[in-house]
């Protein structure tokens, strides 16, 4: 243990092991068996390693913690929440599975939950740096900014100066959403200070400086961003979105992903009441006037189905109801409302490519911000629509001045905004328009955001 504690996990792992062949009935030996292979990345190895020294001693509160750490480490949050209540049900005063568990809550989208733990570990040890920073990370998800930003200087206090910048970089994030550039800026800077190679704040700093119209400095921070291994994708879809590169067709799929998942704790909160999002009730209202008040559908399609907003609107509209959507996270919300029959996780074009005449409407709101291109997409809902299908849908308006070759362009919020032209021109081929409106979508920064409602029908063959 002297040698893990010295830095050499290797050797750790050599000592312990043979530790274990003069005594295998160890418990405390196969745990430590287990953190030196942890250190090593040998995480599965670990698991078996702690599992052993529970076998040997099932009331061993340390080895269910660390346990917990591992499964973490894995991907297995449910399994490792159960591990530190474990941990907690032995011993109740142990402020690291307090702070641990806190951290696996905020992992699985239980901020509330996730902060209660948190506090409960500085509670027992003041100034705990890890449990500071979890609750930061649970007070932003939360969307308590400025309790957030408070948490992460406290955490500055504490926390040794190999974590700084990391920290750094989550305030940034908090003092960005609450609408604080300036200081977003000014943190971001303070991380790279500390790790001028750390990719995440560059890319972020960037992300800053283009909301505070900068674009010379935004353009220089992507770049950099992209030279340190930020993800390429998403520098070239924010480059494009600045004018500098070729205009891609869609944003990158794990850019739109990675969005939403972090998005999913707390998304209907904020897009209804933040945001006056009305969107999926003003599609379902054209579609009354058009279907009458109470439509018998045999199948409808929600794409792009997020949390389910769209779910109380469409259920009795249609017998069977199918929802598909890229993020997980925003699934497991949508399958606790009960109203899918179906729910699948994939990417909406390729899961449309192998399904034929299946649905008599399918409804996409708020969905083809992060389509540029059209025509792919209105080409597989044809194909999945029943003769005469109804397909629904809300696009963000293209303001005149910005009407693009292409008929489409990336706005600042980095969602595509469409041409009518544009739009009519990639519905001719399959549908014949029926009705457009002109609406109010949501808001942003307070201002009304324009969109247009549309309301296709498959062409009669």
């Amino acid at each position: 243990m002297i040698e893990r504690q010295l830095g050499d996990p290797a050797l750790a792992v050599d000592l312990i092991r043979a530790a274990l062949l003069v005594d295998p009935q160890q418990a405390r030996a196969h745990a430590n068996l287990g953190a030196a292979l942890n250190d090593l990345g040998q995480h599965a190895a670990a698991l078996d390693s702690i599992d052993a020294a529970l076998r040997l001693d099932p009331r061993y509160a340390l080895a269910w913690n660390n346990r917990g750490n591992t499964l973490r480490r894995l991907g297995r949050q449910p399994e490792a929440l159960d591990s530190y209540e474990r941990a907690l049900a032995l011993q109740a005063g142990y402020p690291e599975a307090w702070c641990h568990r806190a951290i696996v809550l905020n992992d699985l989208g239980r901020h509330a939950d996730g902060a209660a733990s948190a506090e409960q570990a500085l509670a027992m040890r003041a100034g705990y740096a890890d449990a500071l920073q979890a609750l930061g990370n649970a007070l932003q998800a939360l969307e308590r900014h400025p309790e957030a930003v408070a948490a992460y200087d406290r955490t500055l206090a504490a926390a040794p100066a190999a974590r700084q910048a990391e920290i750094w970089c989550a305030r940034g994030a908090a003092l960005k959403k609450s609408g604080m550039l300036e200081q977003s800026l000014d943190s971001y800077e303070q991380a790279l200070q500390l790790r001028p190679d750390y990719a995440m704040a560059e890319h972020y700093r960037a992300n800053v400086l283009r909301a505070l119209d900068r674009r010379e400095d935004a353009l220089h921070s992507y770049r950099r961003a992209r030279e340190l291994g930020a993800d390429p994708a998403g520098i070239a879809f924010a480059l494009a979105a600045l004018g500098d590169g070729a205009l891609p067709s869609s944003a990158p799929a794990d850019y739109v992903k990675g969005l939403f998942d972090q998005y999913a704790s707390h998304f209907d909160r904020h897009l209804v009441g933040v945001l006056d999002y009305r969107t999926p009730a003003l599609l379902t209202a054209m579609l009354h006037d058009r279907l009458g008040p109470q439509p018998a559908l045999a199948s409808a399609l929600d794409l792009g189905c997020g949390t389910g907003l769209c779910a109380p609107l469409l259920r009795p509209m249609a017998r069977h109801l199918a929802g598909v959507d890229l993020s997980e996270k925003m699934l497991e919300k949508a399958r606790t409302t009960g109203l899918y029959d179906e729910l699948a996780c994939a990417d909406i074009v390729s899961w449309l490519a192998g399904r034929r005449a299946e649905w008599e409407l399918v409804l996409a709101a708020d969905v083809l911000v992060y389509f540029g291109e059209l025509a792919p997409l209105f080409e597989r809902v044809a194909q999945a629509l029943r003769p005469g299908g109804w397909f629904a849908f809300s696009v963000e308006s293209l303001a005149p001045d910005r009407d693009a070759v292409a008929g489409y362009a990336i706005t600042a919020s980095n969602r595509f905004a469409h041409a009518p032209a544009y739009v009519r021109a990639c519905a001719a081929a399959g549908f014949d328009v029926v009705e457009t409106r002109d609406a109010v979508l949501r808001k942003e920064h307070g201002a009304d955001v324009a969109g247009m409602l549309y309301l296709l029908r498959v062409k009669s063959t």
